[in-house]
Order: C-alpha cells, then sequence, then structure tokens
C-alpha cells in the first residue's frame, strides 16, 4: 500500500544544508527522496530511516547532465508534495585561474540542472494544483563575486529563477520559496578551494539552523528568507543598500587568502 505520508524531493542532501533539509522534512512526517551525485547519500538515506522511520529512497545522480535530472525524477516513486532543490558546486578563484570546464560544468549543476527539474516538479505540481518548490539560493545572489564570479552569477539566476516563479504561481496553490543562506559551517569552502580565505573564515552558521529556517519558509510559503543568524539577515539589507561596485571590492577582499 502507498504510504499516507506526504513526500519531499531533496538534491544535494548528503551532507550539509541539503542533509539537514532532508531531517526537516522527516521531522514534519515527509518520507524522502535523497539525491546526491556521490556514494555518500545512501549513508545519509541510512540514518534518515534509523532517525525518523520514514521511507527513503535514495538516488545517486549527476544534476550536471540531463540524463542525470532524468534518472532522477524518473526515479520518484509518486508526485512529490515538496521539493527542495539544494544542489549546487562553488568554484573560488579569478575567473581565468579557473579552468573554463569547472566553470562550465558549475553551470550546469546550478543553473541547468536547477532549471531542469524545477520545471518537472513544478509541471507535476501545478497539474494536482498544491505544492511547494523551494529553491537554495545564497546571500551571494545579492552581489557580485570577484574570487567566485560564475559562482555569484549562478546564485544571482537562482534567485532571480525563484522570485519570477513564486509570481507566476501565485494563487495556482503552489508555492515557490528562495533560500539564501549566508557563509555556513559545511564542506563548501574545502570543495570550492576557499579554504583560508576571511569568507570561509566567517562561515560560523549552523547548517541545521539555515534548513529549519527555510523549512519554515516553505511550510508558511514565503518568497524568501535569509538563512542564519543577525549578522547575515542585516548584511543581506545592506547589501539592497550599497552600489554593486562597493560590494565588488567588499568581496575581493573577503576571497582572498588572508593570514591567521
Amino acid at each position: 500500500m502507498p504510504s499516507p505520508r506526504p513526500l519531499a524531493l531533496v538534491t544535494g542532501a548528503s551532507r550539509g544544508i541539503g542533509l539537514e533539509l532532508a531531517h526537516e522534512f522527516a521531522r514534519h512526517g515527509h518520507d524522502l527522496v535523497v539525491n546526491a551525485e556521490d556514494q555518500l547519500v545512501e549513508e545519509a538515506a541510512h540514518t534518515l530511516r534509523t532517525e525518523h522511520d520514514v521511507e527513503v529512497v535514495a538516488v545517486q545522480a549527476d544534476l550536471a547532465t540531463e540524463d542525470g535530472v532524468r534518472h532522477l525524477y524518473d526515479a520518484l516513486p509518486r508526485p512529490v508534495d515538496a521539493a527542495a532543490l539544494n544542489a549546487g558546486v562553488g568554484q573560488g578563484g579569478n575567473f581565468l585561474d579557473a579552468p573554463v570546464a569547472d566553470q562550465l560544468r558549475l553551470i550546469d549543476i546550478n543553473v541547468r540542472g536547477t532549471t531542469h527539474l524545477a520545471y518537472l516538479v513544478l509541471s507535476d505540481m501545478t497539474a494536482r494544483g498544491r505544492g511547494g518548490l523551494l529553491l537554495t539560493s545564497s546571500i551571494a545572489s545579492t552581489m557580485p563575486g570577484p574570487g567566485q564570479p560564475v559562482y555569484n552569477a549562478s546564485k544571482s539566476f537562482v534567485q532571480s529563477l525563484a522570485e519570477a516563479l513564486a509570481e507566476e504561481t501565485r494563487g495556482t496553490g503552489v508555492t515557490v520559496t528562495s533560500l539564501m543562506p549566508g557563509p555556513t559551517n559545511t564542506d563548501f569552502f574545502r570543495r570550492a578551494g576557499l579554504e583560508g580565505t576571511l569568507l570561509a573564515r566567517s562561515a560560523v552558521d549552523d547548517p541545521a539552523k539555515v534548513a529549519a529556517q527555510g523549512y519554515a519558509a516553505l511550510a508558511a510559503g514565503r518568497t524568501a528568507v535569509v538563512g542564519g543568524s543577525s549578522w547575515v539577515k542585516a548584511q543581506a539589507a545592506v547589501n539592497g543598500l550599497l552600489p554593486d561596485q562597493v560590494k565588488a571590492v567588499a568581496h575581493r577582499v573577503f576571497t582572498a587568502v588572508s593570514p591567521r
């Protein structure tokens, strides 16, 4: 017999904010489909089943590829009631210092994969007249990003997409929410090659707290939420007032390797 519980999809769920989002959905009575590109997703699924006594399907798929997105979508056991599209990667360094293949893969994951999966999930939700979609953006979306230029640009895309979709789905029974974390204590900075920067050293927010804020905003049908401490929320407010050139200079300082 099908489970009576609602079903949530969480991508990038093997660690960090994605894994904590999966815990949030499970605590609130959702069965899960969790995705990541690495085998750690199987360990995450086991932990979620054990701690929350919910059904969890683990799908290892690379969302940088069209085949990976389609594989994940086809693995859904039933239509999802909520989806948190959290999968993404970072890339530190100046634009011309990083291989172009790495920059294009970032775009494929953060932009192309997110757009493709959002299209598939939203198509089902709007046809049913209910559902909630959470897109993980970033406070980086509010500023130019020297030192990680393509990453910031990709998150600006996600933020703009989320806000546009929130308006397009208004009144349909479907909601779209963007989660905008600040620097969070995850593996992001090591994987992005940003260790030793002021940005990495400022990453003190707990991913569990950020995930709880994101889930609450999704449940309330809010369009956007800044995830993290009051300092991060203040920074987001200030970013709305500062000229882009000033923000770019500040971002350059934070992404430069700094002595302790």
